[in-house]
């Protein structure tokens, strides 16, 4: 496909309805009735382009942007993307090389959301879709980049969510301070469709990119897979929410080593971890440790963990507030790496607080409408890694961690107020 680029073509479909497709290869199909005012996007776009809030924009399929290219998204502008499973799964990737220019504001964010949502121009919000309950409506963003990541073998990698021959889907390199251009006030909702067995795209997947990128003000809402997901690279990102997820709130894979900070999470019925954090895959780049601090954290009655420290995990967890998870929830340290990291301090979890309130379960952990008090922290830590290392519990209660009754530390939720979905649907309200 890629070897068959021509220049983009414009293709006039009818008063007001553009398809912008830069592949000649096959003819994109339309599965909805066009739209007047609506423009619609798919294969390659290799040359600078610019996605304006007047038309709604529509995600046929892959669109890619290339090395070189700078996509620019004006505020306030809505990208709906089109049902499709596996290969023709709608994902907007910007590719190493390339930059996403997207500057929204408080009052004009920009949506990337489904075409199933009715949400139309100059408008924030759709009202036909269950902001709890969707997922999966179409794929999502991919941000790649060329700053280190830590795999298996060498020190490149394809992105999960994208097939081996396109080498677009390629990340990682030697650059820290790697540019993949500006993401503020964006809200990403009810993506994470299907790819492969256990291959889903996330709601935002940050891969190899580097800390020139700014990423500030980001919602992640009803995704099927993870919320956002950082394979390595040294981006910071700050004011981020993940809503509803499918899978794990916040992801860390590949040796990360940027900063999240002031975050959310708001776990739904059948989101797994808030935090599962990995460490380095392969010998690379595996000195890397990322922080997150000033996060608030609501779990859920049914399932769902607080944290899960996994392969060699290293980096830092701090002034966090976690509240709303049941009785079964921990914090797991799962393998000897993580285990002994954590002893050594390479891995460290402090300062953070504990709401003693939390959801009951039946004999067969269901929930059953009421609330246990909890007495000590101990019981919210498990060190699975077989080691049986009471060195490790021994850590987690002299690292400043608490039970409080009452939020104590965590997130500003103003700087989510006016502009996410959340915030519409009322949903900040107990932190």
């Amino acid at each position: 496909m890629k070897n068959k680029l021509k220049t983009l073509t414009l293709i006039i479909l009818s008063a007001g309805v553009t398809l912008i497709s830069g592949c000649t290869e096959e003819k994109p199909i339309i599965d909805n009735p066009p739209v007047e005012g609506t423009i619609y996007h798919s294969g390659f776009i290799s040359e600078n382009q610019t996605w304006t809030a007047s038309s709604i924009h529509v995600l046929q399929n892959r669109v890619i942007v290339q090395p070189g290219v700078t996509l620019k998204i004006e505020p306030g502008t809505i990208i709906k993307g089109e049902a499709g499973q596996e290969a023709n799964a709608s994902a907007l990737i910007i590719a190493r090389g390339a930059k996403i220019n997207a500057q929204g504001t408080i009052d004009n964010p920009i949506i990337f959301t489904s075409v199933a949502d009715e949400i139309a121009l100059g408008q924030k919000f759709g009202t036909n879709l269950s902001t709890t309950k969707t997922k999966g409506f179409w794929g999502g963003l991919i941000i790649l980049g060329d700053a280190p990541i830590s795999p298996k073998t060498g020190t490149t990698e394809q992105i999960e969510g994208v097939p081996a021959d396109v080498i677009e889907g390629n990340y990682g390199g030697s650059n820290p301070a790697d540019n993949s251009g500006v993401l503020t006030y964006v809200s990403i909702r009810f993506g994470g469709t299907l790819i492969g067995e256990g291959n889903e795209i996330n709601g935002l997947t940050l891969g190899g990119v580097g800390s020139g990128t700014k990423i500030d003000h980001i919602e992640v809402i009803g995704t099927l897979d993870d919320g956002i997901e950082f394979f390595g690279g040294s981006v910071n990102v700050t004011n981020a929410l993940v809503a509803f997820q499918g899978d794990d709130g916040f992801d860390v894979d590949q040796a990360y080593t940027g900063i999240l900070s002031n975050f959310i999470y708001l776990g739904g019925a059948d989101s797994d971890h808030a935090l599962e954090i990995d460490g380095p895959e392969g010998s690379e780049n595996s000195e890397g440790a990322f922080i997150f601090r000033n996060g608030s954290l609501m779990g859920n009655a049914k399932i769902g963990e607080y944290v899960d420290f996994r392969s060699n995990a290293q980096g830092t967890v701090e002034n966090c507030y976690f509240f709303g998870f049941n009785a079964n929830a921990d914090i797991e340290l799962d393998d000897e790496k993580s285990s002994t990291n954590f002893i050594n301090g390479e891995l460290s979890f402090n300062n953070n607080s504990f709401n003693s309130s939390v959801w009951s379960l039946d004999s067969e952990g269901n929930p059953d409408g009421n609330i246990t008090i909890l007495s000590n922290l101990k019981s919210l830590f498990a060190d699975k890694s077989g080691t049986s290392s009471s060195s490790a519990v021994d850590k987690f209660l002299s690292s400043n961690n608490t039970l409080v009754t009452a939020k104590a530390n965590g997130a500003d939720k103003n700087e989510f107020v006016g502009w996410t979905l959340a915030d519409y649907e009322e949903l900040l309200t107990e932190l």
